[in-house]
């Protein structure tokens, strides 16, 4: 089967579960191409895993357009012109959540029509990676093309599903198959969509994202006992914040331990100001962003790693599978996917977001349960290789890619095209 799989940045900085979900459908035999809608910045390349290299991945089987040299080709292909009132309706529609994303649905609609012209009889199916304008470029790619080729769309988390969910719902009884990362998501759809959610569930397919369990080896001895380590980008949403200030509440009842926090963003300057103001000194430690071999490397060497999303950014965040490999305990806000990941708090401690005590009595009160660490640690390594494994779910997402087939006729299709009414 060839599949073309539309996404937003690759190659990126992070591109760690993409990478490991692209991999996962080539050696499952699928034919990948990759249409990205960011323009290339050659520099990235280095940061590709290796699961991902030239060799598992041709460069020539990546697509970069640029914005005007693909507006230009659009304009001067004849088939736009009979879809521009659709699309021009379709654009104008985004402006109801805003400018922004009224300016990045127009920025990626030449890019799709462009790649239809060019490549839009080479696929057997047509996969969006992520539901937000990714997705809306896939899916205006698939109607230009007019090929009745099956379609199909992840939602992963607060980029393309839980806000800013522009065109969401077109898209989402358009496609064939809607893959979701985590129970979770499903009944965040379920509770968002109500009307159309009967329509929408025979099509959600279950996909837990993986990671490659025979390169992450289980080692759980030898920690240290009072090391943190918490990987992530310093956003608001990770709540790295409420850490900081969980540790300074250890502090303050005479816990010596030190914590390492591994990532870049826009909060690192008030989340430094944060430490100073805590009186924290040397006992946290800001490393900036890190490769991900690296961020593992301090994953390996923690006594525990502690991940305090504080709402809806993160569904399934890839560190906690990889400390949960590799042998790390974890303790983790529950929130969006995490109680999933932990088994409901079977393969780690669960906490409640915002609450810097609580985070603080958990992380005291695993630091001194060495042998509860060691459960945590077998079990999560037993729950990883039951269900977040690279190549078996890789497997069972290719095969759901191929025996899925487009019901919809033509017509029905040529008639959804003009009907861009719908705001979401």
């Amino acid at each position: 089967m060839r599949l073309a799989i539309f996404t937003s940045h690759f190659p990126g900085r992070i591109n760690t579960f993409f990478a490991r979900d692209v991999r996962g459908l080539v050696d499952a035999g699928i034919d990948v191409e990759i249409f990205v809608t960011h323009p290339l910045d050659p520099e990235l390349w280095r940061h590709v895993p290796d699961v991902l290299s030239a060799e598992v991945l041709p460069r020539d089987r990546v697509h970069h357009r640029s914005f005007s040299g693909s507006l230009a080709n659009a304009l001067t292909w004849p088939r736009t012109w009979r879809h521009v009132p659709a699309l021009a309706g379709m654009t104008a529609s985004a402006l109801g959540h805003g400018l922004t994303p009224f300016a990045k649905s127009a920025y990626v609609m030449p890019k799709a029509i462009e790649w239809a012209r060019r490549h839009g009889s080479r696929f057997d199916h047509v996969l969006a990676y992520w539901g937000n304008y990714p997705a809306t470029c896939a899916y205006v790619f698939h109607r230009v093309a007019a090929r009745p080729v099956p379609f199909s769309m992840f939602l992963h988390a607060g980029t393309d599903l839980y806000r800013s969910r522009v065109h969401l719902v077109r898209k989402l009884r358009y496609a064939d198959n809607i893959v979701v990362v985590c129970e979770f998501n499903r009944q965040f759809l379920k509770s968002t969509y109500p009307a159309v959610f009967d329509e929408l569930a025979p099509k959600v397919y279950l996909h837990h994202l993986g990671v490659d369990v025979g390169a992450l080896p289980f080692c759980p001895s030898g920690r240290p006992e009072n090391r943190l380590v918490a990987v992530g980008g310093l956003h608001p949403a990770k709540g790295f914040d409420d850490l900081l200030r969980a540790a300074a509440e250890l502090h303050r009842r005479g816990r010596a331990f030190e914590t390492f926090i591994v990532g870049g963003g826009p909060e690192a300057r008030s989340l430094g100001r944060l430490a100073e103001r805590l009186g924290l000194g040397a006992a946290v430690r800001f490393l900036g962003w890190q490769s991900p071999e690296v961020a593992l490397d301090q994953m390996r060497r923690a006594t525990l790693l502690v991940h305090p999303s504080i709402g809806l950014g993160d569904a399934v965040p890839t560190v906690i599978k990889e400390a949960m490999a590799v042998g790390t305990p974890v303790i983790a806000s529950a929130v969006a996917g995490i109680p999933e990941l932990l088994d409901d708090g079977r393969c780690g401690m669960l906490t409640p977001p915002r609450n810097p005590r609580a985070l603080a009595d958990a992380i005291a009160s695993l630091m001194d349960a060495p042998d509860r660490r060691q459960a945590y640690a077998v079990a999560a390594r037993a729950r990883v290789e039951a269900h977040f494994n690279q190549s078996r779910n890789g497997l069972a997402l290719a095969d759901r890619l191929r025996r899925t087939e487009r019901p919809m006729t033509m017509a029905r299709r040529a008639s959804a095209l003009t009907s861009f009414h719908e705001t979401n």
